[in-house]
């Protein structure tokens, strides 16, 4: 007499069609499934204050490190010590040094300046150092520009590159008007500061915020770090330094609020910032209305012509 056979004696691969058409279906659709979205957290960002920095580039080292990102050939500029240069795809953190001294001076016959002829330094002469950084746009021209949707805003407001969705078209790089933006020469994609994104998800402070020895990056709720710095503002005013002002704090007519916003003590321009920069966004209805225009007035001539040559 034959018994039935149990089900865990069937032979394991006989997998019912219905399951291998689900698998298929799901193998197909698992490109275009979204993720959950993260829960909105408050908005972070940098507070600089540039009057405190000493320009050891602790925060340029921690970025590297954090992130494992290639040396810079430690070629030398000529500028100061400013051995990085500018923001790159591989510099995410760059130090400035503006050196204000006087433009005259002795010099030999050869034209050199001799240390012995060097002048005392005068009153008023100053070493002026930035840590300069993504700026976190409240609304970022790389953003708008972006075609493929690589950079969105994370949960915490900040500006986030996905490189792995980035083609490189560079369109990022020419809205960007604080240069921030470069596409990295090993792999062709944009890259720059990701506000320590791994770091915050954990609870962490931000690699170069944390190495800092004076505190002159800060990092926090973006709220609490204007209030700290309009206080910081009124200190340094009130010790004679006049000229004493946030850049990036608030939004302008033609440019929206940073989320790395600086406390500087000379004009913008100064410090290689633009003094009113302008996002390319805000002239695109214009673009836009100038195209069809001329679209219109390219089709009215053809018409016009053809017309003509028919008669």
């Amino acid at each position: 007499m034959t018994r039935e056979l149990e089900i865990s004696e069937l032979p394991q691969s006989a997998t019912p069609p219905s399951s291998r058409w689900a698998k298929a279906v799901r193998l197909v659709m698992y490109p275009f499934r979204r993720g959950e979205t993260p829960a909105k957290q408050a908005a972070t960002g940098f507070y600089n204050d540039t009057t405190v920095c000493i320009g050891c580039k602790a925060c340029e080292v921690a970025c590297k490190q954090w992130n494992q990102l290639p040396a810079d050939g430690m070629n030398f500029t000529g500028n100061s010590y400013d051995h990085t240069g500018t923001l790159s795809a591989e510099s995410w953190r760059h130090v400035k040094f503006i050196e204000q001294f006087p433009s005259k001076t002795e010099t030999s016959n050869d034209g050199r300046v001799s240390l012995n002829l060097v002048q005392p330094p005068a009153e008023g002469n100053r070493w002026l150092m930035m840590s300069d950084v993504c700026k976190h746009c409240e609304a970022a021209p790389c953003e708008h520009a972006c075609p493929t949707g690589a950079i969105l805003y994370n949960e915490f407001s900040n500006v986030y590159i996905q490189a792995d969705i980035c083609n490189g078209c560079a369109y990022c790089i020419a809205a960007c008007p604080f240069g921030v933006i470069t596409r990295s020469h090993f792999d062709g994609r944009a890259h720059k500061c990701t506000l320590c994104y791994d770091r915050q998800k954990d609870g962490l402070v931000p690699a170069c915020a944390k190495a800092c020895p004076t505190a002159s990056i800060q990092f926090g709720p973006i709220d609490e770090l204007r209030q700290r710095a309009e206080k910081r503002v009124g200190e340094l005013r009130e010790r004679g330094l006049a000229k004493a002002h946030l850049y990036g704090d608030v939004a302008s007519d033609r440019y929206s609020g940073l989320n790395s916003f600086y406390l500087l003590i000379d004009k913008p321009e100064t410090y290689g910032l633009p003094s009113q920069p302008v996002n390319p966004w805000t002239n695109m209805k214009g673009d836009y209305v100038r195209t069809v225009a001329s679209g219109l007035l390219a089709l009215a001539a053809i018409a016009a012509i053809l017309l003509g040559v028919g008669h």
